[in-house]
């Protein structure tokens, strides 16, 4: 009878365990981006209502409706965990769009959720938190703008032709052939709600344009939708501000203004070029070493959901940020349901105006978007899964990326665990090792001059690494001498300008179930009289818990001392111990605040205050920032800091943490050519504390036992192949690069 009862518990682990994989499956479309058929429905049923005199947005007029953008707007949570959690029917998909109304007397921004797909017939509009309006000067900047500003600024250089000509050695903005400018804009976009002024500076057009400024920088008021009556606000060269262009061409020619000249550069001898230079270190007629799958991948990958050694997830790249995980779940049960990255932002100081300007907030780029093809066995290895993906934004039809994201379990080259068991005598008793494979899922976001590595790693012992890798060019302005204060000069009149890069995340963990709770642990010193000496005393370390039971309790200021061990527990479900179930979040960061509480700015990210800040799960705060933020930080439609307001019970209850993580680059000679990986990632770790009975990367079979036997012959114990010789792919290197229309 006994044995009985124990097969059948087994049996019901069994099904449970197939029934919860069956029910994640089941679900994971939920999460998937929008298909082509989803985003070219949705556009033809907007253009076929006649009020909404919709038109092409690729259109150079300004004054027109058109739809901006078009991502998969979320099922609310509830709705998808009776999916997920009793395999019922899902909620139908539907998209969230953004159009733009400059053809009114009003221009107004509005958003529509759009359903149901793939066939769509109705819409509703779509509010922020609070009703907040958007202002139509918090648009994303366009194509078209962008054509009006090359326009606007070919009349503006044809006036200062002479100077930049002198100035650059012979590069001009019009008829240049193979010696052009180009232009940098910077954002935001003003000093105040409601405007549309950006500060422009030259550079020349060659490989790595963006550590060539020209030390021209020009300040355009572009806000009327008639570019017929757009004017230059203010001009700034050689360390000068001027109130018009003319003003500075005649100071120029009158000697009242001192004249630059840029050293020449021959293409072959470019700064910014990475055509190799210097001396060889390795040998050029041999290959370094590289990532193979001896009997082909072990991790299983149907469309947007993903299996790997006990994990399982859905995962998507939303257009405005950029990817994100859904579903997490480890040996079927769940560990978040939603990790997603929610904003980046690099501010930046300096002497020139588009210098101090610069305060870059990129879910205000789309972010998303900027997913460029991987160049296999560089981006991500030869052996990787590539996946294309599809965006829909500033365009009339969706736009293919091939290659955008990657998948592939790869070695760290460093043991998950391993003991050397000495037997103090010139031998041992034994040794265990476990190699350490991880899968990763990678994609980048390529905003402007930066490249952003995204990767989510999946480790065998339950832990998961959230981590960004910044690399690309540095944002450069003309040097100055007082430019010293805000930065290293890297070349000849080029300063790389100090900035802070954050990274903002979300972190929707439900810990064996929605009902959890937040501690903090740390230590504090006990002194105590020694037991066994009376005459003495100890002085040790005391684990010292803190429960935090509200919002505001729970927020983590920079600059205030943050608590090395922080847990979302559940507090009713324990381990075998008799612990509550939790997971910690262990930082890998060096951030800081970018400005002031309060200042201007600032006010847009207002979750740049907090390395650590912890919810209550609504719907209504789905995300942290928005993709006005960066032509409207002053007034946002978003603000973090409304999350946190109202001081919220979080005692038992569904928990959302937002982490901030991030870094200060203070550019140096060797960030030329370009900004290097290493010592430039930061993220943070998801790991199991007390969660688990024991470590349960045990249940690997990649474990290797050595116990020496008689007559020096060893006695191995292995549970898998093992391999012999090697293999690498007969594929030829293949990038294209190209994005386009479908």
């Amino acid at each position: 009878m006994r044995l009985l009862c124990v097969l059948l518990l087994v049996c019901l682990a069994c099904c449970s365990a197939s029934r919860s994989r069956d029910w994640a499956h089941h679900g994971a479309p939920m999460f998937a981006d929008l298909t082509v058929r989803e985003m070219k429905a949705v556009r033809a049923y907007l253009h076929g209502i006649p009020e909404l005199e919709l038109t092409d947005a690729r259109s150079k007029t300004l004054k027109k409706n058109s739809i901006l953008l078009m991502e998969l707007h979320l099922p609310r949570k509830h709705e998808a965990l009776r999916a997920l959690d009793r395999g019922q029917a899902k909620p139908q998909r539907q998209a969230r769009v953004i159009v733009q109304f400059g053809n009114l007397t009003k221009p107004n921004i509005t958003e529509y959720i759009v359903s149901p797909l793939p066939s769509p017939n109705t819409h509703e509009v779509k509010t922020f938190k609070g009703n907040k309006p958007i202002l139509f000067e918090s648009r994303p900047i366009t194509a078209a703008e962008y054509e009006h500003i090359t326009d606007i600024l070919t009349k503006i250089t044809t006036k200062v032709h002479k100077l930049l000509f002198e100035t650059t050695g012979g590069f001009s903005f019009t008829n240049c052939s193979d010696r052009c400018l180009t232009f940098s804009d910077i954002a935001p976009r003003g000093l105040g709600p409601g405007e549309r002024r950006t500060w422009i500076m030259l550079q020349k057009f060659v490989e790595g344009y963006f550590i060539h400024p020209v030390g021209f920088e020009i300040l355009i008021n572009h806000q009327d939708l008639d570019p017929e009556n757009w004017t230059v606000e203010k001009v700034w060269y050689n360390s000068m501000y001027f109130d018009s262009v003319e003003e500075l061409v005649e100071k120029y020619e009158s000697g009242g203004v001192e004249k630059i000249k840029l050293p020449d550069h021959d293409d072959n001898d470019l700064y910014s070029t990475y055509i190799p230079r210097g001396q060889r270190n390795t040998p050029t007629n041999i290959h370094g070493p590289k990532l193979v799958e001896p009997q082909g991948p072990r991790y299983h990958v149907d469309r947007n959901f993903v299996e790997y050694a006990g994990w399982s997830f859905a995962y998507r790249v939303r257009s405005s940020a950029g990817l994100q995980v859904f579903d997490l779940r480890f040996n079927g049960e769940r560990i978040a349901y939603e990790i997603s990255l929610q904003e980046a932002i690099a501010f930046y100081a300096g002497d020139t105006p588009a210098a101090m300007q610069t305060k870059y907030i990129d879910a205000g780029w789309a972010m998303g978007t900027s997913t460029y093809e991987l160049a296999p066995g560089i981006d991500c290895p030869e052996i990787a899964t590539f996946v294309d993906l599809y965006h829909y934004f500033d365009t009339d039809k969706p736009v293919h990326h091939k290659n955008a994201l990657c998948i592939f379990e790869m070695t760290t080259a460093m043991p998950l665990r391993r003991h050397f068991n000495s037997n103090f005598q010139g031998g041992y008793n034994f040794y265990g090792g476990l190699d350490s494979t991880v899968l990763v899922l990678r994609t980048t976001s390529t905003v402007y001059n930066y490249d952003y590595i995204w990767d989510f790693l999946f480790y065998q012992n339950g832990v998961v690494e959230v981590k960004v890798s910044a690399t690309g060019y540095i944002h450069a302005t003309f040097f100055t001498p007082n430019g010293l204060h805000y930065g290293t000069k890297v070349y000849n009149y080029v300063l790389g300008n100090l900035h802070t890069h954050l990274i903002h995340y979300k972190v929707d963990l439900d810990i064996a179930g929605r009902e959890n709770s937040f501690e903090t642990m740390d230590l504090k010193f006990v002194n105590f009289t020694n037991p066994w000496s009376p005459d003495h005393f100890v002085v040790q370390s005391k684990l010292h818990r803190t429960e935090h039971k509200t919002e505001r309790s729970a927020a983590f200021r920079f600059g205030k001392k943050f608590p090395r061990y922080v847990h979302f527990n559940n507090p009713n479900e324990r381990n075998k111990w008799g612990h509550k179930k939790s997971y910690r979040i262990q930082f890998n960061s060096h951030a800081h605040s970018v400005l002031p509480r309060g200042w201007r700015e600032e006010n847009g990210i207002s979750w740049s205050r907090y390395p650590l800040a912890v919810t209550r799960h609504k719907d209504s705060e789905a995300t942290s920032s928005s993709i006005y933020a960066q032509n409207d930080p002053w007034e946002p439609v978003v603000s973090f800091e409304d999350y946190i307001r109202n001081n919220e019970d979080i005692v038992n209850q569904d928990l959302v943490a937002w982490v901030t993580v991030g870094f200060l680059h203070v550019p140096h000679s060797e960030d030329i050519p370009n900004t290097a990986t290493p010592g430039n990632a930061v993220g943070f770790f998801l790991r199991p504390f007390n969660f688990f009975d024991e470590d349960p990367s045990v249940a690997s079979r990649s474990t290797v036992i050595v116990r020496p036997g008689k007559d020096n012959k060893l006695k191995v114990q292995r549970w898998t192949p093992e391999v012999i010789g090697h293999c690498v792919t007969d594929k030829p290197f293949f990038y294209n690069g190209t994005y386009a229309g479908v």
